[in-house]
């Protein structure tokens, strides 16, 4: 039988999707009040993998990524999903129209997952309408996509800055964690 030992907390990572930087910056605060300090703030990327939102926000989207220097443990992925969607619901336009997505998961050493509302057969239920995808993995140096991996989350763009947040979470794990 196997031992139950004790969890590392995670690295909470937050994916956002705008058209303009402003809704960023005050969602950005908003993350912030909840969550603390941001330890990693990815470059504006252009959103480019998908023409999924563009019904919805239009085109020129863009992409960013933080992490929050407070870790959090893999349970509470469900309700930080819950509050994104919320703050989501704060920044709509017409009552219908988003002008924020907002994609929360946890990074540690071997594994990237997300959190969604859309079931799928590789997702797992965690709780409130909420699933959790384990979206890439780490191996030789480096995370790795999977054959359901969103494209943009498979492209080498995206893997440089996991590869960066992981690094900063065995830093802090390492100088943190007894």
């Amino acid at each position: 039988m196997g031992k139950v030992k004790k969890r590392n907390p995670t690295k909470l990572i937050i994916g956002l999707i705008f058209k303009e930087e402003v809704f960023f910056e005050k969602v950005k605060t908003i993350l912030k009040k909840r969550f603390g300090t941001i330890d990693f703030q990815s470059q504006t990327l252009p959103f480019k993998y998908t023409d999924y939102y563009e019904k919805e926000f239009g085109t020129g989207l863009k992409r960013k990524f933080i992490s929050f220097k407070k870790l959090i443990y893999p349970q509470s992925i469900a309700k930080i999903k819950i509050f994104t969607n919320k703050i989501e619901d704060k920044f709509l336009l017409k009552k219908t129209v988003r002008l924020i997505n907002i994609d929360p998961g946890y990074l540690e050493l071997g594994k990237l997952v997300l959190a969604t509302t859309k079931d799928h057969k590789h997702r797992i239920y965690l709780d409130k309408g909420i699933y959790a995808e384990v979206t890439l993995f780490y191996e030789d140096k480096s995370f790795k996509p999977w054959t359901w991996t969103y494209p943009d989350y498979a492209s080498n763009e995206y893997l440089e800055i996991f590869d960066n947040i992981r690094n900063i979470y065995a830093q802090q794990i390492k100088n943190e964690l007894p």
